[in-house]
């Protein structure tokens, strides 16, 4: 399939720039995570952010196995080009992942096969906000929220250029990758324009694999259908006033990949999006501030087999979202808002598990601080009007025409506690309720990518959850460290139960039912200044665990991470930077009935970095080594573990080469 534009058009993106740039001449966002809290101010929930070299060394192909290994944070890997995160055991749609704080739509949460329309290679920032306090963004962000931050819309005027370029190319996958961004103005204009292109071929890995094509097998050591080619870009402008700004954006994505559970299907994606924002600040009175988003996207994607189009799957909606921040009432400060999405799904072909359906949200929301002489108290609430309807399918007879309505309401309280100028103790405890989906409710037919023949429940009520998270963390200079430990009761989790029965096509049959579910678990992470001076030398430690049983039938739940650590070796001296470590999986077996475990393993990574000036760009090179052992090893988060055990490993030994120029 033809990109959508040349890749002459990334070598056109790459000039010389002058004019406006941080000191390092980059473009530097806020090094700020507002997520989880409109005002700004500190979070009294963990969150974990990612931007500039620390993201630039961590990113993958897709989302998911950019923030794997964060404390909290695994992935659903469903091979190298389709993975969302866990965050604490739960996916899917208990996950919210946001575009610049605004609703990312796609239908990645419907089927592990569904790539997230965006790349890590063209994102500036990413903020992890996990726990209750994401009650602010739905009930389906009870696991947490992801968003992305791209700068897409100028929110600050940056008087003259700024750009940077980025160029890498792996050996694993033989990947070569680009991506161009600029931005400028003056105090009244701001521009951004940016460009992305990644191309890869078949994943090595460690043990030869059968790869079926056209009737003949061959074996290698590479991932049979992993290869992969994406590409996108957007245009953004705003304009400034003395009291804020108005801006909007346009982008697109376009991806072709492999689905690796079967050797000759792939996915043919496209999505395009269209935002506006805009914020009018110092209004006085009891308004202070007003803030308001909007965007419209067209999602669609194509699954071909050997070639020819099959299923067509098509996602289609609108959002809005605006905050109003009113004035302080004593210590009290605070902002409300409303929000409103509708979305408009489709699936047409043999492997059309769900109909054709509309859903509709709106919501109100509050969010409140009150300062103390010893941290602060913080409150939350939403309430949401839910209705989800089943248009049926005139090409699928078992698809009926119903509907159901929904009124999730969620409440959350928070405190920090600064204890000492070192020490600081966080608390939050929230009750959730999320509206049940289109699938959950409508589904039947076959799906593929669970390896069941899939049925919703028409007759199933919300989600609910009582939540809770208590947080340590001291910091004395480079040294810190900081422990969560989390609890969530579910009294109606909806999950795919099997019934039993197997399907006329063979398949297992599972329905989507209500039971009782109990998660917890701790994440810890830390750092140590072992040296000082010229040379910097730091120990970086992290690990998590997290238990999750289906409190009905006494089983744990699956495909939830094993128990995790890692540590870091970080040095620097003047332009070099180098770190080595590793992150080890326990062996999982803490699995359901008649499920498969996977075997322990450590994944040993490097990189060493070098950076330099030339003319008016500052130059990061860069290499990373992961697994360097080579070790063969399996998520215990992946559907095909189970499904299609042996079929897609992680990834093997590979070495990326890049370099950053900012300007």
């Amino acid at each position: 399939m033809n990109p959508y534009f040349s890749r002459g058009a990334l070598g056109a993106a790459i000039f010389i720039l002058c004019g406006s740039a941080t000191a390092q001449g980059e473009l530097q966002l806020k090094e700020v995570t507002i997520t989880g809290n409109p005002l700004g101010t500190e979070l009294a929930a963990p969150a974990t952010q990612y931007s500039g070299e620390r993201l630039l060394l961590r990113s993958q192909g897709t989302l998911g196995e950019t923030l794997n290994n964060t404390p909290g944070v695994s992935s659903t890997y469903f091979g190298p080009n389709a993975s969302r995160p866990v965050i604490r055991g739960l996916d899917g749609d208990r996950v919210r992942i946001l575009s610049n704080s605004g609703a990312a739509l796609d239908a990645s949460s419907l089927s592990y096969d569904h790539a997230v329309t965006a790349d890590p290679i063209s994102i500036q920032r990413i903020e992890v906000l996990r726990g209750p306090a994401a009650l602010l963004y739905g009930g389906n962000a009870i696991g947490g929220v992801v968003n992305l931050i791209d700068n897409r819309i100028p929110t600050e005027p940056l008087p003259g250029v700024a750009g940077k370029v980025v160029l890498s190319g792996a050996s694993g996958n033989r990947e070569k990758g680009a991506a161009a961004a600029v931005d400028g103005g003056t105090d009244r204009i701001g521009l951004h324009v940016d460009l992305f292109d990644r191309r890869a071929r078949d994943t090595r890995v460690p043990v030869s694999l059968a790869c079926t094509r056209g009737g003949v097998t061959s074996f290698a050591r590479r991932i049979c259908n992993s290869a992969s080619d994406t590409r996108g870009g957007a245009a953004g402008g705003s304009l400034f006033f003395d009291k804020g700004y108005l801006g909007a954006s346009a982008s697109t994505y376009r991806s072709d990949y492999g689905t690796v559970a079967e050797d000759e299907v792939t996915i043919g994606m496209k999505s395009n999006r269209y935002a506006l924002e805009g914020e009018v600040r110092g209004l006085g009175g009891w308004l202070q501030s007003i803030k308001a988003h909007a965007s419209h996207t067209d999602y669609s994607h194509t699954e071909f087999d050997a070639g020819e189009p099959g299923t067509v799957f098509k996602n289609r909606g609108n959002d809005f979202r605006v905050e109003a921040r009113h004035a302080k009432l004593g210590a009290l400060d605070g902002i409300i808002g409303v929000q409103g999405e509708s979305s408009r799904f489709s699936a047409d072909g043999e492997e059309a598990f769900a109909p054709h359906s509309r859903t509709r949200v709106n919501a109100l929301f509050a969010y409140e601080e009150l300062g103390t002489a010893w941290g602060k108290l913080t409150f939350g609430a939403r309430m949401e009007d839910v209705k989800v309807v089943s248009e049926g399918n005139p090409l699928v007879p078992r698809f009926t025409p119903a509907g159901r309505s929904f009124r999730p309401a969620s409440v959350a309280l928070g405190a920090l506690w600064r204890l000492s100028p070192q020490w600081q103790l966080t608390g939050n405890l929230s009750r959730s309720e999320r509206a049940p989906k289109d699938y959950e409710l409508f589904a039947d037919g076959p799906h593929v990518a669970t390896g069941s023949y899939e049925v919703g429940n028409p007759g199933l009520g919300k989600e609910r959850s009582v939540n809770a998270d208590l947080g340590f963390e001291w910091k004395e200079g480079h040294h810190n460290v900081k422990l969560n430990a989390f609890a969530s009761r579910f009294g109606s989790y909806l999950a795919l139960s099997s019934t039993g029965n197997v399907s006329e096509e063979g398949l297992p049959e599972f329905e989507y039912r209500g039971v009782r579910a109990r998660f917890h678990g701790l994440e810890a992470s830390g750092n140590v200044r072992l040296a000082d001076g010229p040379s910097q030398l730091d120990l970086e430690l992290r690990g998590d665990v997290v238990r999750a049983t289906n409190a009905t039938t006494g089983e744990p739940l699956p495909r939830i991470a094993p128990v995790r650590a890692g540590a870091t070796l970080a040095w620097s001296r003047g332009p070099w930077g180098a770190r080595v470590g590793f992150d080890h999986a326990a062996r999982q077996s803490r699995i359901p009935n008649g499920e498969l475990p996977t075997d322990a393993y450590t994944l040993w990574n490097a990189a060493l970095t070098y950076q330099m000036t030339a003319g008016p760009a500052n130059l990061l090179w860069y290499a990373r080594l992961d697994n360097a052992g080579d070790r063969l090893a399996y998520s215990a988060t992946s559907i095909l573990t189970q499904t299609a055990p042996g079929k897609s490993p992680l990834p093997g030994r590979s070495l990326k080469l890049g370099l950053r120029a900012s300007f």
